[in-house]
């Protein structure tokens, strides 16, 4: 049973309110990620809880947490009573019960006692980092777990009964063709998952694969990365699940609530060394750097990175780069009224050649990308963004 809250409100607050923690902890780094990490100790694992509980007693908790997430990292690397600790504190702020509670884990790290501990703090959802079935694509990725410990974890994360489980699988990877893709594809929905997300490998900055990408490496395949695409989104309608998001699809009732609050730019609070937050009039980045991090918020600090005021330019702007990104679009009238001063008229040319050349379509003021503007996305994305600065709005 989940402990109980300290104070239980209902219809307090009808605006989505998310809370992100950032768990920097790995074993090991894989060599696509640029998420920021370190090895965990008694010592940085101690001063990591304490200082969660310390950043969050200087948050103004406006209402109640809708949704929660769980990130990193590793939080699957944190012991039972660590993440009991973890969730009992943050349990305080809450004032009643998040609808979804997502908490990333990685196959190695999986325990029965672990996913006890996650389900007594009231997890409801849990997002099995895959990647790949193929040992050898595993193998290319610096990924620590094997074919064997993904099936013994979703094993175990099915006899726990969580709510939701999602599956992260990621194509376009060294050395994976089209039929080991699909062969992916094919051996998570075997497992029958309640949501998959597919991600097309990046090539991130300061990663190993980076430098092996400068290196001559590994190559980029830009053709090869629309075939997959597209072969990714035909099989997965075909075998029942709905597309909603560039990268996600799920099962009816089980899109993930945490992301598509923050894609149509809710509040959303971030704990932990690296955390964004886009809170209470500001957006910003707590310090990559765990003892940093702590220091800041001794100091009463957070919040100190790429630090912006959101202003309604900003959130219109996003709301556009990140609504495209999904299949439903997005309401440009709705976002007109709320701000009038965005360069409309430029927004209003790019979605006429938009729907001239085939990329997207709309209805009334819903604007939503097509599958050939879908594979366009970020590109579109980035015209979006020319068109606000060009006109020199105040973000």
């Amino acid at each position: 049973m989940s402990p109980p809250l300290s104070e239980q409100a209902k219809g307090v607050g009808d605006e989505p309110l998310g809370l992100y923690v950032h768990v920097p902890f790995c074993a090991s780094t894989c060599d696509f990620c640029a998420f920021y990490q370190t090895q965990p100790t008694a010592e940085t694992v101690s001063g990591f809880l304490d200082g969660v509980e310390a950043e969050a007693a200087l948050v103004d908790w406006p209402r109640p947490v809708t949704t929660v997430f769980w990130g990193g990292g590793t939080p699957g690397l944190l012991a039972p009573r660590q993440i009991e600790v973890l969730g009992a504190g943050l349990r305080k702020r809450f004032r009643r019960e998040p609808q979804e509670w997502t908490v990333e884990l990685a196959p190695a790290s999986v325990t029965s006692e672990r996913l006890a501990a996650f389900k007594a703090i009231g997890v409801t959802r849990v997002s099995l980092g895959v990647q790949s079935f193929a040992p050898e694509l595993l193998d290319g990725l610096g990924r620590q777990h094997t074919r064997e410990q993904i099936y013994r974890a979703h094993e175990r994360v099915r006899a726990a009964e969580f709510r939701s489980v999602n599956l992260d699988l990621m194509f376009a990877l060294p050395g994976q063709d089209e039929a080991s893709w699909l062969a992916d594809i094919d051996a998570a929905v075997a497992l029958a998952p309640d949501h998959l997300s597919t991600y097309c490998l990046t090539f991130e900055e300061d990663t190993a694969l980076w430098v092996k990408l400068s290196q001559g490496k590994v190559k980029l395949d830009v053709e090869r990365e629309a075939r997959l695409y597209e072969e990714t989104w035909a099989r997965l309608a075909a075998l029942g699940f709905a597309q909603y998001e560039v990268s996600n699809f799920s099962k009816p009732g089980h899109v993930c609530r945490h992301n598509l609050n923050t894609w149509h730019m809710q509040e959303w609070i971030g704990l932990g060394p690296s955390a964004a937050s886009q809170h209470a009039g500001w957006r910003g980045a707590n310090v990559s750097d765990l003892a940093k991090w702590r220091e800041q918020v001794a100091r009463g600090e957070r919040l100190t990175e790429d630090r912006v005021a959101v202003t309604p330019a900003l959130l219109a702007e996003d709301a556009l780069v990140f609504g495209l990104r999904m299949n439903a679009g997005v309401d440009l009238a709705a976002w007109q009224v709320r701000c009038p001063e965005a360069p409309w008229g430029a927004v209003e040319a790019l979605a006429d050649r938009l729907v001239a050349e085939g990329f997207a379509e709309r209805s009334g003021s819903q604007l939503r990308l097509l599958n050939r503007g879908r594979l366009l996305a970020d590109t579109i994305g980035a015209e979006l963004m020319g068109a606000f600065e060009s006109e020199g709005v105040a973000r």
